[in-house]
């Protein structure tokens, strides 16, 4: 396969106006306000675009309300890894001449809308999970961290996911549109109320309304823009399973095969990367989600991020925006943690800039831990 390193660069990103609590918009008011803000952060307009990608809407639907008919479209779904793996998708169409800027957008009213999701009852999830209990992501993460905690220990997996948590929140502290931007203690963290064992309130991720974009283009219209552009020199993709009780090893996820792939792509090495950006749709997503990209090894995790080595100040800058635990989460996150990468690329984080970043790599997670999409991202 030829690679596509370097092929494309994202050229713009924002969020929503809003996000947070937002019960007077729309998922798609979401959808329009991020694209909008993210074509003017890359200097484009509307009538630009030519590829529009996006996860939760049929495409013609989102295209009519955004004004738009687009030479190239992608619904790709699988969760909150979707966004991630549009990146990838965005580069490789580029490279094909099959569009010349690409808008990825995202909106979801997760937090204030009412409308119920509907759910197939033939899928196996629906008849096979959901009558013993399996129902929802607390539950089914939670069984995956049960597991790790009995292969690898109790008290050493808790402290891990506390270090996460308490780390994390140090961060959103430093970002203005956090949500949760109130000290956390470790205290804090272990008396937080149960919610599915072994998950305290504080191990779980926000419920928000919100929106976010990304705009890709080609290399010689990224250079011709105001902004430094960010290339994409790696991403891969990949999914092993839909429901929690048929995941090969409830201790890895997908990333195991993403994360050496988009490393590879971009030829670099862990050790290169100045930035990481993990989905944390729970504190165990992004412990399991660290060995499976090959940052340490199986069970090595909870060493791996103690003495809050992941927290400002420390050497392993992680989830800088506050991630979904602390910053924003409308239902899928994925979008965002590229947003806030792309921003650290560019050094705009203010009180939050991780030192001498120019290589970063995120991580999107997606379903019950089925799905993930890396990619690896660089600044001239």
């Amino acid at each position: 396969m030829t690679s596509t390193s370097k092929a494309a660069a994202i050229v713009g990103v924002a969020e929503s106006d809003e996000i947070g609590l937002v019960p007077h918009k729309s998922a798609l008011a979401h959808h329009a306000e991020a694209a909008h803000n993210a074509l003017e952060d890359a200097g484009l307009t509307r009538n630009d675009v030519d590829g529009l990608l996006t996860a939760g809407y049929v495409n013609y639907d989102l295209a009519d309300y955004l004004g738009l008919a687009p030479r190239y479209t992608d619904t790709t779904t699988v969760g909150g890894a979707s966004f991630v793996i549009h990146v990838g998708h965005a580069v490789n169409a580029i490279a094909n001449g099959l569009c010349e800027v690409a808008l990825i957008t995202h909106g979801q009213a997760g937090r204030s809308s009412r409308v119920p999701i509907p759910r197939d009852p033939n899928l196996p999830s629906a008849m096979y999970e959901m009558p013993y209990g399996m129902i929802g992501m607390p539950i089914n993460y939670s069984m995956a961290a049960t597991r790790y905690m009995h292969q690898y220990g109790e008290d050493r997996t808790r402290q891990a996911m506390a270090e996460i948590a308490v780390s994390t929140r140090k961060w959103a502290q430093l970002n203005p549109k956090a949500m949760m931007r109130d000290p956390m203690s470790f205290d804090d963290y272990h008396n937080s109320r149960w919610i599915a064992w072994p998950f305290h309130l504080l191990d779980c991720c926000l419920v928000t309304d919100a929106g976010a974009a990304i705009v890709v283009t080609t290399p010689e219209r990224a250079r011709s823009l105001p902004k430094p552009p960010v290339w994409v020199l790696g991403h891969a993709e990949h999914h092993d399973h839909a429901g929690i009780t048929t995941m090969p090893d409830l201790t890895s996820t997908p990333a195991r095969v993403t994360g050496p792939a988009a490393l590879g792509m971009a030829g670099v090495t862990h050790g290169d990367i100045d930035l990481t950006m993990i989905y944390d749709s729970f504190t165990y997503t992004v412990l399991v989600t660290l060995e499976s990209l090959g940052y340490c090894g199986p069970g090595e995790g909870p060493d791996f991020v103690a003495g809050q080595r992941t927290a400002p100040g420390g050497d392993f800058p992680l989830n800088t925006s506050g991630g979904g635990l602390s910053y924003t989460h409308p239902g899928m996150y994925g979008i965002f943690p590229v947003v806030e990468a792309v921003r650290q690329l560019r050094g705009e984080c203010g009180e939050r800039q991780a030192p001498d970043v120019s290589l970063a790599l995120v991580n999107g997670t997606g379903g019950a831990l089925s799905a993930t999409g890396t990619i690896v991202l660089g600044v001239d």
